[in-house]
């Protein structure tokens, strides 16, 4: 008695049959047979498919965040305006080194990890990961004009990470990851772009060093993330973190 180890739909030698391969002993089935398995076959896969897609992108509920900042024990949702904070969200890969790099520096009031740029609503870590969103992982920072400028702010940015990647950053690979400052008023998009111009000349007076490829746009709707991925290398000091510049960004001495 024969067996074989994966399923297999192919001619038999007698006319009029095919032979169905598997782990069972080997039996003939008639052509109307088979070709009823086959279409069994299809509709279950097409289904599978399509159910994996529509929870891909199916809308959820919004993530219930902490009240405090787990490090700098501020709020992480507000009306940040009305108290004289400005928001600034950008995103340069794994959001967990990201957040880190901000939630630092003197005159960050708070700072949340999220999701933005995509076409599904409230989205989960999952769903994300797909690819089927649209969204990127990003880093939303609540700051005080007054203390530190926007400018101060991308100057990190530019300097945290590879601005040259597409659609990743060293190991982590995917649009999700994807490189970007989304800006929410036309000074923040002229700081930006002249950032860019800046740091592109720099990278012009080295030979191949390559284009940047962030992308500049208006700030989309904002989604938090998970309540696990707040602030997350506090939570976990060991934890995974694949943040790393290019090492030759240098701030402009002037007010761009």
């Amino acid at each position: 008695m024969a067996f074989a180890s994966s399923l297999f739909i192919g001619r038999s030698t007698r006319a009029g049959h095919h032979l169905i391969l598997s782990t069972a002993p080997l039996r003939t089935y008639p052509t109307t047979h088979r070709h009823a398995l086959r279409m069994n076959i299809v509709r279950d896969l097409f289904q599978s498919i399509k159910k994996q897609a529509a929870t891909a992108t199916s809308p959820g509920t919004a993530m219930q965040v902490p009240d405090a900042h787990y490090v700098l024990k501020t709020p992480l949702d507000a009306d940040f305006a009305a108290k004289g904070y400005a928001l600034a969200l950008f995103g340069l890969g794994c959001f967990w080194g990201a957040e880190r790099a901000f939630w630092t520096l003197d005159g960050v009031y708070s700072t949340s990890v999220g999701y933005a740029g995509g076409t599904t609503e409230n989205p989960t870590y999952r769903q994300v990961c797909s690819g089927r969103t649209g969204h990127a992982e990003v880093v939303r920072v609540v700051y005080d004009p007054k203390k530190i400028s926007y400018q101060k702010l991308l100057d990190v940015f530019w300097d945290k990470h590879d601005p040259r990647q597409l659609n990743r950053q060293g190991n982590d690979v995917g649009t999700q990851y994807r490189t970007g400052i989304y800006y929410y008023d036309e000074a923040q998009k002229k700081t930006a772009e002249k950032t860019l111009q800046h740091f592109q000349g720099i990278l012009d007076g080295q030979k191949g060093m390559g284009k940047i490829v962030t992308e500049i746009l208006p700030a989309p709707t904002y989604y938090f993330a998970e309540d696990y991925h707040q602030q997350y290398l506090a939570k976990n000091p060991g934890g995974y973190c694949g943040l790393g510049g290019i090492g030759c960004y240098k701030p402009s001495t002037e007010e761009l």
